[in-house]
Protein backbone atom coordinates (compact mmCIF):
# COMPACT_ATOMS: atom_id res chain seq x y z
CA UNK A 1 0.00 0.00 0.00
CA UNK A 2 1.49 3.30 -1.17
CA UNK A 3 -0.11 6.17 0.83
CA UNK A 4 0.72 8.79 -1.80
CA UNK A 5 -0.68 6.67 -4.62
CA UNK A 6 -3.91 5.93 -2.76
CA UNK A 7 -4.29 9.61 -1.84
CA UNK A 8 -3.87 10.50 -5.51
CA UNK A 9 -6.48 7.88 -6.53
CA UNK A 10 -9.00 9.21 -3.99
CA UNK A 11 -8.32 12.79 -5.05
CA UNK A 12 -8.81 11.90 -8.71
CA UNK A 13 -12.01 10.00 -7.94
CA UNK A 14 -13.45 13.03 -6.14
CA UNK A 15 -12.45 15.51 -8.85
CA UNK A 16 -13.72 13.32 -11.69
CA UNK A 17 -16.80 12.00 -9.81
CA UNK A 18 -15.78 8.45 -10.70
CA UNK A 19 -15.82 6.01 -7.77
CA UNK A 20 -13.15 3.54 -6.78
CA UNK A 21 -13.98 -0.06 -5.88
CA UNK A 22 -14.02 -0.53 -2.12
CA UNK A 23 -12.14 -3.29 -0.38
CA UNK A 24 -9.12 -3.33 -2.66
CA UNK A 25 -6.97 -0.55 -1.27
CA UNK A 26 -4.62 -2.70 0.78
CA UNK A 27 -5.25 -0.61 3.89
CA UNK A 28 -5.31 -2.67 7.06
CA UNK A 29 -4.85 -0.26 9.99
CA UNK A 30 -6.26 3.09 11.06
CA UNK A 31 -2.72 4.45 11.38
CA UNK A 32 -2.12 3.76 7.67
CA UNK A 33 -5.52 5.28 6.89
CA UNK A 34 -4.79 8.58 8.62
CA UNK A 35 -1.47 8.77 6.79
CA UNK A 36 -3.40 8.55 3.51
CA UNK A 37 -5.92 11.12 4.74
CA UNK A 38 -3.10 13.55 5.53
CA UNK A 39 -1.61 13.01 2.07
CA UNK A 40 -5.02 13.56 0.49
CA UNK A 41 -5.56 16.84 2.34
CA UNK A 42 -2.02 17.95 1.53
CA UNK A 43 -2.85 17.69 -2.17
CA UNK A 44 -5.91 19.88 -1.66
CA UNK A 45 -4.07 22.44 0.47
CA UNK A 46 -1.43 22.67 -2.25
CA UNK A 47 -4.22 23.73 -4.64
CA UNK A 48 -5.19 26.58 -2.30
CA UNK A 49 -7.81 25.10 0.03
CA UNK A 50 -7.60 26.23 3.65
CA UNK A 51 -8.43 24.15 6.74
CA UNK A 52 -11.49 25.36 8.65
CA UNK A 53 -12.33 22.58 11.06
CA UNK A 54 -12.85 18.98 12.01
CA UNK A 55 -15.72 16.54 11.55
CA UNK A 56 -16.46 13.38 13.47
CA UNK A 57 -17.82 10.03 12.35
CA UNK A 58 -19.34 7.07 14.16
CA UNK A 59 -20.77 9.25 16.94
CA UNK A 60 -23.80 6.95 17.01
CA UNK A 61 -23.47 3.87 19.22
CA UNK A 62 -25.56 1.90 16.72
CA UNK A 63 -23.21 2.83 13.87
CA UNK A 64 -20.19 1.82 15.95
CA UNK A 65 -21.75 -1.59 16.55
CA UNK A 66 -22.62 -1.92 12.86
CA UNK A 67 -19.02 -1.21 11.82
CA UNK A 68 -17.50 -3.26 14.66
CA UNK A 69 -15.51 -0.36 16.08
CA UNK A 70 -15.12 1.07 19.56
CA UNK A 71 -13.94 4.60 18.81
CA UNK A 72 -14.81 7.58 16.66
CA UNK A 73 -13.08 8.63 13.48
CA UNK A 74 -12.33 12.15 12.28
CA UNK A 75 -11.84 14.06 9.07
CA UNK A 76 -11.01 17.61 8.06
CA UNK A 77 -13.12 20.52 6.82
CA UNK A 78 -11.89 23.11 4.33
CA UNK A 79 -13.12 26.48 3.11
CA UNK A 80 -14.11 25.08 -0.29
CA UNK A 81 -16.47 22.64 1.39
CA UNK A 82 -18.54 25.38 3.04
CA UNK A 83 -21.97 26.16 1.54
CA UNK A 84 -23.67 29.41 2.62
CA UNK A 85 -26.86 29.03 4.63
CA UNK A 86 -29.66 29.13 2.07
CA UNK A 87 -27.12 28.69 -0.72
CA UNK A 88 -26.67 26.21 -3.50
CA UNK A 89 -24.84 22.90 -3.46
CA UNK A 90 -23.73 21.75 -6.90
CA UNK A 91 -24.21 17.98 -6.81
CA UNK A 92 -23.11 17.42 -10.42
CA UNK A 93 -19.54 16.91 -9.24
CA UNK A 94 -20.48 14.38 -6.58
CA UNK A 95 -20.84 10.61 -6.93
CA UNK A 96 -23.77 9.62 -4.70
CA UNK A 97 -24.35 12.50 -2.26
CA UNK A 98 -26.28 12.24 0.97
CA UNK A 99 -27.04 14.78 3.68
CA UNK A 100 -27.49 14.68 7.44
CA UNK A 101 -28.29 17.15 10.23
CA UNK A 102 -25.70 17.99 12.85
CA UNK A 103 -24.74 20.66 15.32
CA UNK A 104 -21.54 22.65 14.98
CA UNK A 105 -19.28 24.20 17.59
CA UNK A 106 -17.15 27.30 17.06
CA UNK A 107 -14.15 27.39 19.35
CA UNK A 108 -13.27 30.67 21.02
CA UNK A 109 -10.16 29.31 22.71
CA UNK A 110 -7.65 26.53 22.17
CA UNK A 111 -9.04 23.12 23.11
CA UNK A 112 -6.32 20.66 24.13
CA UNK A 113 -6.77 16.92 24.58
CA UNK A 114 -8.26 16.42 28.03
CA UNK A 115 -9.33 20.06 28.28
CA UNK A 116 -12.80 21.29 29.22
CA UNK A 117 -14.78 21.40 25.95
CA UNK A 118 -17.51 23.66 27.35
CA UNK A 119 -14.95 26.30 28.36
CA UNK A 120 -13.56 26.49 24.81
CA UNK A 121 -16.86 26.96 22.96
CA UNK A 122 -17.72 30.43 21.67
CA UNK A 123 -20.94 29.55 19.83
CA UNK A 124 -23.15 26.73 18.58
CA UNK A 125 -25.11 26.40 15.32
CA UNK A 126 -27.38 24.00 13.47
CA UNK A 127 -25.54 22.38 10.59
CA UNK A 128 -25.94 20.22 7.52
CA UNK A 129 -23.22 17.89 6.31
CA UNK A 130 -23.05 16.62 2.74
CA UNK A 131 -21.32 13.25 2.54
CA UNK A 132 -20.16 11.48 -0.61
CA UNK A 133 -18.01 8.38 -0.46
CA UNK A 134 -15.43 8.06 -3.18
CA UNK A 135 -15.96 4.29 -3.07
CA UNK A 136 -18.58 2.70 -5.29
CA UNK A 137 -21.95 2.29 -3.59
CA UNK A 138 -20.73 3.60 -0.21
CA UNK A 139 -19.04 0.23 0.33
CA UNK A 140 -15.71 0.41 2.16
CA UNK A 141 -13.69 -0.88 5.08
CA UNK A 142 -13.07 1.20 8.20
CA UNK A 143 -9.53 2.20 7.13
CA UNK A 144 -10.82 3.09 3.67
CA UNK A 145 -13.44 5.55 4.93
CA UNK A 146 -10.83 7.22 7.16
CA UNK A 147 -8.47 7.56 4.18
CA UNK A 148 -11.34 9.11 2.20
CA UNK A 149 -11.57 11.93 4.75
CA UNK A 150 -14.59 10.21 6.33
CA UNK A 151 -16.72 10.78 3.20
CA UNK A 152 -16.74 14.56 3.79
CA UNK A 153 -18.03 16.60 0.84
CA UNK A 154 -19.60 19.82 2.13
CA UNK A 155 -21.24 21.57 5.05
CA UNK A 156 -23.59 24.45 5.77
CA UNK A 157 -23.85 26.37 9.03
CA UNK A 158 -26.91 28.13 10.39
CA UNK A 159 -26.85 31.16 12.69
CA UNK A 160 -24.39 31.04 15.56
CA UNK A 161 -25.86 31.22 19.06
CA UNK A 162 -23.35 32.50 21.64
CA UNK A 163 -22.55 29.85 24.22
CA UNK A 164 -23.48 32.23 27.02
CA UNK A 165 -27.02 32.57 25.66
CA UNK A 166 -27.77 28.87 26.07
CA UNK A 167 -27.81 28.74 29.86
CA UNK A 168 -25.07 26.12 29.93
CA UNK A 169 -23.96 23.80 27.17
CA UNK A 170 -25.34 20.74 28.94
CA UNK A 171 -28.69 21.90 27.56
CA UNK A 172 -27.50 20.61 24.18
CA UNK A 173 -27.71 16.99 25.32
CA UNK A 174 -31.28 16.29 24.16
CA UNK A 175 -32.59 18.77 21.60
CA UNK A 176 -35.10 17.78 18.96
CA UNK A 177 -33.83 17.64 15.36
CA UNK A 178 -35.89 17.60 12.16
CA UNK A 179 -34.48 17.09 8.66
CA UNK A 180 -36.87 18.28 5.94
CA UNK A 181 -36.65 17.63 2.21
CA UNK A 182 -38.78 19.93 0.04
CA UNK A 183 -40.78 20.96 3.07
CA UNK A 184 -41.59 17.46 4.29
CA UNK A 185 -39.98 15.74 7.29
CA UNK A 186 -37.53 13.09 6.11
CA UNK A 187 -35.85 12.24 9.44
CA UNK A 188 -36.43 13.19 13.07
CA UNK A 189 -34.13 12.64 16.00
CA UNK A 190 -32.30 14.18 18.91
CA UNK A 191 -28.87 15.53 19.68
CA UNK A 192 -28.73 12.72 22.24
CA UNK A 193 -27.85 10.49 19.28
CA UNK A 194 -24.46 12.23 19.23
CA UNK A 195 -22.69 10.16 21.92
CA UNK A 196 -25.50 10.98 24.35
CA UNK A 197 -24.25 14.60 24.50
CA UNK A 198 -22.54 16.55 21.68
CA UNK A 199 -20.00 17.91 24.16
CA UNK A 200 -18.58 14.39 24.39
CA UNK A 201 -18.01 14.50 20.66
CA UNK A 202 -16.18 17.81 21.02
CA UNK A 203 -13.94 16.33 23.70
CA UNK A 204 -13.28 13.36 21.39
CA UNK A 205 -12.34 15.73 18.55
CA UNK A 206 -9.69 17.28 20.75
CA UNK A 207 -8.41 13.85 21.78
CA UNK A 208 -8.23 12.57 18.20
CA UNK A 209 -7.21 15.67 16.25
CA UNK A 210 -6.15 18.24 18.83
CA UNK A 211 -5.06 20.62 19.97
CA UNK A 212 -7.78 22.59 18.19
CA UNK A 213 -7.18 26.30 17.65
CA UNK A 214 -9.58 29.14 18.37
CA UNK A 215 -11.76 29.70 15.31
CA UNK A 216 -12.00 25.98 14.53
CA UNK A 217 -15.41 24.65 13.48
CA UNK A 218 -16.27 21.17 14.78
CA UNK A 219 -19.11 19.15 13.28
CA UNK A 220 -20.11 16.92 16.18
CA UNK A 221 -21.74 14.10 14.22
CA UNK A 222 -25.08 13.17 12.71
CA UNK A 223 -28.26 13.43 14.76
CA UNK A 224 -30.27 11.27 12.31
CA UNK A 225 -29.63 8.93 9.42
CA UNK A 226 -28.43 10.50 6.17
CA UNK A 227 -30.80 10.84 3.21
CA UNK A 228 -30.06 10.96 -0.54
CA UNK A 229 -29.42 14.40 -2.04
CA UNK A 230 -30.66 14.61 -5.65
CA UNK A 231 -30.55 17.80 -7.75
CA UNK A 232 -33.44 20.25 -7.52
CA UNK A 233 -34.01 19.68 -3.82
CA UNK A 234 -34.39 22.03 -0.86
CA UNK A 235 -33.13 20.62 2.44
CA UNK A 236 -33.52 22.18 5.87
CA UNK A 237 -32.39 21.05 9.31
CA UNK A 238 -33.99 22.51 12.42
CA UNK A 239 -32.51 22.04 15.88
CA UNK A 240 -34.56 23.09 18.90
CA UNK A 241 -33.23 26.29 20.52
CA UNK A 242 -30.61 26.72 17.78
CA UNK A 243 -32.74 27.44 14.71
CA UNK A 244 -32.48 26.20 11.12
CA UNK A 245 -30.05 25.89 8.24
CA UNK A 246 -30.91 25.10 4.63
CA UNK A 247 -29.53 24.61 1.15
CA UNK A 248 -30.74 23.92 -2.39
CA UNK A 249 -29.13 21.43 -4.74
CA UNK A 250 -28.46 21.92 -8.43
CA UNK A 251 -26.22 20.81 -11.27
CA UNK A 252 -23.56 22.80 -13.06
CA UNK A 253 -22.86 26.51 -12.87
Amino acid sequence: MDPAALAEALDTAARAARPLPGGGSGLTTTAEAYTVQEALLARRFARGERPTGVKLGFTSAAKMRQMGVSDLIHGRLTDRMEIPDGGRCDVSGLIHPRIEPEIAFLLGAVLTPGGDPAAAVAAVAPALEVIDSRYDGFRFSLPEVIADNTSAAGYALGPWTPAGALGGLRSLADLGVVLEVDGRPAETGSTAAILGDPLRALAAAARLAGPLAAGTVVLAGAATAAVPLPPGTYVRATVARLGSVGLTTGEGS
